[in-house]
């Protein structure tokens, strides 16, 4: 047995303690570096808001603001689609009686992609989708940020005086030149507005930009004249408020347990429903507008009314879109287009004529 000697930790040589350093200064470098390179690719990466509101702000320049319009005035359908149009050979018909001279077609559908032969059934469709197309969800800023590229675009035409917005499962119910005399001799937009005080989708923080007594719900759907349509794409204020407090509530998740609580306490606030009523309302032209919507839509609504999944347009078939049904929509209601899926499309078609 040995006495005396203690046990000391062996040193590593000089040369072996360079190396694990240098290790560590390489792993360092590197590690930044990729850090540094993926917040430089997420800087590059273009801003869909960033860019659509650059389209808006160039389309704005070359916008003519006189008011003094020679020649036959047009009426500009603006179709929010979420990729093709399922009853293009229904709007074919109805235009396929009209001067063109009277009307113009854009389509704001999913990024890429193209209205051609093989993807419409009308020549009417051609091509007449917005290069400069986001990508849209529902109940968020994405949709009015849609909706605004429509209007700029459709505005670069002097000769567009009315805005007619339509989903992709919008019907006419007349033909071209009833719907062409009615919005054509009203010298008001037809905007479904009314005060909102009960459903809670009004953020207190929007205050004092958007005051609650200018707060307005209504129909998406949208008639406009020309000046109002100007004032849709002007606006940079409303517009940032909603982006910033107007959003959709998250469904409810199981897995999230009481943190649905929380989530659920949050406002429901659905933009496309609010905004241009609101607009509109903050810009003092309430007094310019007939505040219905000349698109007919009935809800499905839920029995729990946080299961919004199915809030959506019922679906007509024949059973409940009878000639009696139709001709009910026309007069009573007072409507141009029906917003749902339509079954029996061939029959609705027999049913509606578009004749000159």
């Amino acid at each position: 047995m040995l006495a005396g000697r203690t046990m000391t930790k062996k040193t590593p040589p000089l040369a072996t303690r360079h190396v694990i350093w240098l290790s560590w200064k390489l792993l360092i470098f590197f590690s930044v570096a990729l850090c540094l390179l993926a917040l430089l690719r997420l800087h590059s990466q273009p801003d869909p808001f960033s860019s659509s509101q650059t389209s808006i702000t160039l389309a704005r320049s070359r916008i003519s603001r006189d008011n003094v319009f020679s020649g036959p005035p047009k009426i500009a359908f603006l179709f929010l689609a979420r990729r093709n149009l399922p009853l293009d050979f229904l709007w074919g018909s109805f235009f396929e009686n009209a001067d063109t001279a009277n009307f113009s077609i854009y389509i704001h559908s999913a990024p890429g992609y193209v209205f051609d032969e093989s993807t419409t059934k009308s020549p009417f469709f051609l091509g007449r989708q917005l290069q400069n197309s986001i990508q849209v969800g529902w109940g968020e800023s994405s949709m009015i940020q849609a909706e605004r590229l429509l209007f700029a675009e459709a505005l670069e035409d002097p000769a567009n005086q009315r805005f007619v917005l339509l989903s992709d499962s919008c019907v006419p119910l007349y033909n071209f030149s009833y719907v062409y005399n009615y919005l054509m001799t009203s010298p008001r937009s037809f905007v479904d507005s009314f005060l909102d005080t009960k459903e809670g989708r009004y953020n207190p923080k929007m205050s004092p930009k958007i005051p609650m007594k200018k707060w307005r719900k209504g129909s998406q759907w949208i008639t406009v004249i020309r000046r109002h349509a100007e004032v849709i794409i002007d606006d940079e204020v409303i517009f940032r408020v909603f982006q910033k407090y107007c959003k959709r509530r998250p469904p409810l998740d199981t897995r999230k347990g009481k943190l649905n609580l929380k989530l659920q306490k949050q406002h429901n606030c659905i933009p496309d429903e609010h905004y241009v009523p609101t607009l509109l309302a903050m810009s003092q032209l309430e007094d310019e507008l007939e505040r219905r919507t000349l698109t007919y839509t009935v809800w499905n609504q839920s029995a729990n009314k946080m299961e919004n999944k199915d809030w959506h347009p019922v679906t007509f078939n024949y059973a409940n879109a009878s000639p009696k049904k139709i001709k009910e929509i026309k007069v009573v209601y007072c409507c141009l287009c029906i917003s749902t899926w339509l079954n029996y499309l061939q029959w609705f078609h027999n049913e509606i004529s578009f004749p000159p």
